[in-house]
C-alpha cells in the first residue's frame, strides 16, 4: 500500500539506497543517541558523503541538482526510524540551505552552499524569539547599519542546528528599520553570537536545539540576505516549502509506527495467538495504515505542485496539518499496541511517541495552518 508508482526509476532507488542506509546506519545508535542526547556526527557525515544534504541544491554548488521532492523522499524514509536525524537534514537544507539559494548572491552561494551541501557544515534559521513564535512579525532582534557594518542584537529561542561543531553560519530576522524585518547571516565564530546551553526536551533528542544571543554582533554590510526588509516575506515563503518537507518527516513517523505494529502484532502472542488476529488490534493498525497513507498523498500533492511552480500555500498547509496530526495518532496507537514495551525509551515507538508532539508545533502549528486553509476558503 504505497505510491510507488508515483515515482520514476531515479526516485524509486533514492528511497531504496536511504532506506538502505537507514538500517545499517541509522537504526542501530538510534537508542543510544536518544538516550544520551547526543548529536550523530558520524551519521550525519555519512549522509553528506550520500548527497542526502545537497538533494536540492543545483550541482554548481556542489549539490546532486535533484528537486524538493527527492528531499521529501529521503525524509520520509529518515523519520521512519529516527527523527532527530530527519529533522536535522530537513532543517539543513529547507531552513539553511534554501534561504541562501533563494535569497543569495553569487558571493553568498559560492562562499556557504558548498561546504554546506556536503554537510561538512550546518546552517540554522534563526526566525523564533522568546516573545515571537507564529507571530514572528513581533520580531524584537535588531540591527543598525553603520559605516558598512551591521550591529546585531537580540535574543532566538529553539533553533536547530545552531550550536553544533559543525555550525558555520545562522540567518537571523532583524528589525532594520521601521515596520522593516529583513534577514542577516552571521557566522558562529562571529564575536557576541552565543549559542546557550542546549534544551532539555521532551524528545527529538538527537537533534541540535538551542537558545541563541546576539550581543553587539557584528558582521559586514554585505551579509544581508536578500532585500532589505523583504525579510519577513522571504520567510514566510520559506516556510511554506518547510511545511511539505516537515508533513514527509510526519508521513516517515506515521509509516514507522505502522510497520513496527504490524510486526509486533504477528509475533507477540496473547491468550495463545497473535494479538495481530484480534479486530481491535488489527483494525487499530488498519486505521493507521490509513492516516499514514493519507498524509503522504497529501505531501506528494503539495510537493509536486511546488517542483511545478504552481501555487502550492493551501496545499502544504494540508500535508503538514494532516501529516503531524497522523503521526500523533499513530504513536499513540502504536504504543497501546506495544503494551508495556510502548513505554520503554528503547522501542522506537515509544521514541515516536515523544518525538512526534512537535510535529505539530515546529515550522507552524496545527492552528496557524487551520487558519491558512480558511483564509484559503475565503473565510
Amino acid at each position: 500500500m504505497s505510491h510507488d508508482h508515483l515515482l520514476d526509476e531515479e526516485q524509486l532507488a533514492l528511497v531504496e539506497g536511504v532506506r538502505e542506509f537507514t538500517q545499517q546506519v541509522v537504526a542501530p545508535v538510534s537508542a543510544q543517541h536518544d538516550k544520551e542526547k547526543t548529536f550523530p556526527y558520524k551519521v550525519i557525515a555519512e549522509m553528506g558523503e550520500m548527497g542526502l544534504f545537497g538533494l536540492p541544491i543545483p550541482e554548481e554548488y556542489g549539490g546532486q541538482g535533484g528537486d524538493y521532492f527527492t528531499l521529501c523522499l529521503a525524509l520520509e524514509e529518515l523519520a521512519k526510524v529516527d527523527q532527530s536525524v530527519a529533522m536535522t537534514l530537513e532543517a539543513g537544507v529547507s531552513l539553511g540551505m534554501m534561504p541562501l539559494l533563494k535569497f543569495g548572491t553569487e558571493a553568498q552561494k559560492q562562499q556557504w552552499l558548498p561546504s554546506l551541501a556536503e554537510a561538512k557544515n550546518l546552517a540554522g534559521f534563526g526566525l523564533t524569539e522568546p516573545g515571537a513564535g507564529s507571530d514572528a512579525g513581533g520580531t524584537q532582534t535588531k540591527a543598525t547599519l553603520d559605516n558598512g557594518t551591521w550591529t546585531i542584537n537580540g535574543n532566538k529561542e529553539f533553533i536547530t542546528n545552531s550550536g553544533t561543531d559543525i555550525t558555520s553560519m545562522v540567518t537571523v530576522t532583524a528589525v532594520t528599520g521601521q515596520d522593516e524585518i529583513s534577514t542577516i547571516i552571521v557566522p558562529t565564530d562571529t564575536p557576541g553570537f552565543t549559542a546557550e546551553p542546549a534544551y532539555d526536551k521532551v524528545g527529538w533528542n538527537a537533534s541540535d536545539t538551542h537558545p541563541l544571543t546576539l550581543n553587539d554582533v557584528q558582521v559586514p554590510e554585505e551579509n544581508l540576505l536578500g532585500e532589505r526588509g523583504r525579510g519577513y516575506a522571504n520567510f514566510l515563503g520559506i516556510l511554506d516549502e518547510g511545511r511539505i518537507a516537515i508533513a514527509a518527516v510526519a508521513t516517515g513517523a506515521a509509516q514507522g509506527c505502522v510497520d513496527e505494529s504490524v510486526a509486533y502484532a504477528k509475533t507477540r502472542h496473547s491468550f495463545g495467538r497473535p494479538i495481530g488476529d484480534n479486530q481491535a488490534i488489527s483494525f487499530k493498525i488498519a486505521r493507521m495504515q490509513a492516516r499514514a497513507y493519507s498524509a503522504r498523498a497529501a505531501y506528494y500533492t503539495a510537493a509536486k505542485k511546488l517542483i511545478a511552480g504552481e501555487p502550492f500555500k493551501t496545499e502544504a498547509a494540508i500535508a503538514k496539518m494532516v501529516a503531524s496530526e497522523a503521526a500523533m495518532d499513530n504513536a499513540r496507537d502504536a504504543t497501546q499496541v506495544f503494551g508495556g514495551y510502548g513505554f520503554m525509551n528503547e522501542t522506537l515507538v515509544a521514541r515516536h511517541y515523544r518525538d512526534s508532539k512537535i510535529l505539530e508545533i515546529g515550522e507552524g502549528t496545527t492552528e496557524v495552518q487551520l487558519m491558512l486553509i480558511a483564509r484559503s476558503l475565503g473565510l
